[in-house]
């Protein structure tokens, strides 16, 4: 099991969670469940409606979309994080690569730890719109 001073550096990587003070992270890691899962494991599927965000403390996980590929990611990394916003659809499959110890974020908990500390909201509102700028640059130059 992770220590919380590892969970909280691995959140505090996350850019969703980047902005936050050391006591918001914490909230964060409180509401948090930590798990493991063996290689080969599948994590999200492509299409399956999301409820939780993945941290990846340790480990390593291919993210396939339309079963083809796109992107390996590891420690301090996170996937299904629109998911703590909104139910919507998975937008790729996500299965460990290899043994891997992840902090599982759930969405109504995670609304919670808002209404209890708002100024999240506000910090991962600015986190996303700039996000959102990044990728508008990158589509539309």
């Amino acid at each position: 099991m992770a220590s919380m001073k590892a969970q909280l550096s691995s959140l505090k990587n996350v850019p969703l969670f980047s902005a936050c003070s050391k006591k918001e992270l914490e909230k964060v890691a409180k509401a948090a469940d930590e798990i493991t899962m063996t290689a080969g494991s599948v994590v999200v599927d492509q299409g399956d409606m999301g409820r939780e965000a993945y941290v990846i403390l340790k480990g390593e996980v291919t993210i396939k979309r339309n079963n083809r590929k796109i992107a390996t990611l590891s420690d301090g990394d996170v996937v299904g994080e629109l998911s703590l916003l909104d139910h919507g659809p998975r937008t790729a499959s996500v299965v460990c690569a290899t043994d891997c110890t992840l902090l599982v974020i759930d969405q109504r908990r995670f609304i919670n730890v808002l209404d209890e500390v708002p100024s999240i909201a506000h910090k991962l509102m600015g986190s996303l719109a700039s996000r959102i700028r990044i990728m508008d640059r990158t589509y539309t130059g």
